[in-house]
């Protein structure tokens, strides 16, 4: 991972698309504070493509496309993109599966959080479940005391286990049901309401991010960027960030958007 402030000037104005995490990415300690939110307001406003890319709820990815200075965002780790229409004033919602399985998915993953919850003691379901559609989100230290390594493992191997695709974020263990992800998630709404194909724009997009769910990412953009706090998941993370900043969370994306300003 080299400094980020050492990216050359013509890789930073070649720059175009900002897919980034929110928890402790644009967060510090579960807040946004007006730095990050600066930051993401003056990318747009200065012509870049800013797209949030987050295990949080359909609940919240709502408000934030409705609301944040953003051109979309991607949640629960791809199983769906919101975007709002200012000229329609309406939603657009895509998922990655069909209602009806959705539904059928639900009630599995209540009876898998049960167990978990029951399992490992400690954790908890997360304080946002109400609001997802598609995942069960186990808390090990947002609202709860912080959970041992071997415990979050643990709870990560009883989801596999059930037969689902299980995540570590920073906060949470995230399981659903199917083979979507993040990746393919940020694909599919470049394509559908930007006219892009990701593979022809692999370069052009700085992705930033803070932890091991964020490793396909981070091994898929070459300009991928991890903000300070990553270093805690050295050891762990499959797929490093190719740069990293100097200062953790909402503070490190700040530097990302000055350093990308300053040669726009």
């Amino acid at each position: 991972m080299k400094p980020f402030s050492t990216m050359p000037a013509d890789v930073k104005q070649n720059i175009r698309y900002i897919l980034t995490d929110i928890d402790d990415t644009l967060t510090d300690e579960g807040r946004l504070r007006a730095e990050a939110y600066t930051a993401l307001e003056r990318l747009r406003e200065n012509g870049f493509v800013v797209i949030p890319i987050t295990g949080r709820p359909a609940g919240w990815c709502d408000q934030i496309a409705r609301m944040w200075p953003v051109d979309g965002v991607v949640g629960e780790n791809g199983a769906f993109y919101f975007r709002y229409d200012d000229t329609s004033k309406k939603m657009i919602r895509r998922y990655a599966t069909e209602d009806e399985l959705r539904a059928q998915h639900k009630i599995k993953l209540a009876e898998l959080g049960e167990l978990v919850v029951e399992e490992v003691p400690g954790c908890a379901i997360s304080a946002d479940q109400a609001y997802r559609e598609t995942d069960i989100a186990i808390d090990f230290c947002e609202d709860v005391p912080p959970l041992s390594s071997e415990s979050v493992h643990k709870i990560k191997e009883i989801c596999v286990k059930a037969g689902t695709t299980a995540k570590i974020s920073s906060i949470h263990v995230n399981a659903w049901f199917g083979q979507y992800d993040k990746l393919a998630m940020s694909s599919r709404i470049l394509k559908e309401e930007f006219n892009v194909e990701l593979e022809a724009v692999r370069e052009q997009v700085v992705y930033a991010g803070d932890s091991p769910n964020d490793a396909p990412m981070f091994g898929y953009f070459p300009n991928s960027v991890g903000v300070a706090n990553v270093l805690e998941f050295e050891d762990t993370i499959e797929h490093k960030p190719s740069w990293i900043t100097e200062k953790r969370g909402g503070s490190g994306f700040a530097q990302i958007a000055d350093g990308l300003l300053a040669v726009k």
